[in-house]
C-alpha cells in the first residue's frame, strides 16, 4: 500500500497530523501510524470542552500489537471529537485523513505550529529518505 502524506497537513514526529482552518485544528494520526499499528481495536479521546496541551498526551490508540499515546500538536480546547472513530476505531484504517480525524481543537496560539513538519519532511523521516 502506498502511503499518502497530504500536503495541506502538518505532522509531528510522533505521527499525529494537524490541519488548521482559521482557529480550528483538526487532529488525527497519519496513514503511516495506522499502517504500523495494524488492527486498531480501541481509541480513547478527551471529551468536548477538555483542554489539550501541545506535546502532551491527549488519549491513546490500541491495536492488537501495541498501545500508543496520542500527542497534541496544539494547545487549546476540544470543540468536537469523532464519535464514529471512538465507536468503530477499526475504521481509522480506511480514511485516516478524511473521515478518520480524531479531534477538532480551538487553538490558543497558531504560532505553535511553526515547528511541526511539512508533508515532505515527515515523508523523509518515516521512509528514511
Amino acid at each position: 500500500m502506498a502511503l499518502e502524506y497530504p500536503e495541506d497537513l502538518k505532522y509531528l514526529d510522533s505521527h499525529e497530523y494537524v490541519r488548521l482552518e482559521g482557529e480550528i485544528a483538526t487532529v488525527g494520526i497519519s496513514a503511516f501510524a495506522v499502517d504500523q499499528l495494524g488492527d486498531i481495536v480501541f481509541l480513547e479521546l478527551p471529551d468536548v470542552g477538555d483542554a489539550v496541551e501541545k506535546g502532551e498526551t491527549f488519549g491513546n490508540v490500541e491495536s492488537v500489537k501495541a498501545v500508543e499515546d496520542l500527542k497534541s500538536p496544539v494547545s487549546g480546547t476540544v470543540v468536537e471529537r469523532n464519535e464514529v472513530m471512538v465507536e468503530t476505531p477499526e475504521q481509522l484504517t480506511e480514511d485516516p485523513y478524511g473521515e478518520g480525524w480524531l479531534l477538532k481543537v480551538r487553538v490558543n496560539d497558531s504560532e505553535e505550529l511553526e515547528d511541526v513538519m511539512s508533508a515532505s519532511e515527515y515523508r523523509a523521516q518515516v521512509e528514511g529518505d
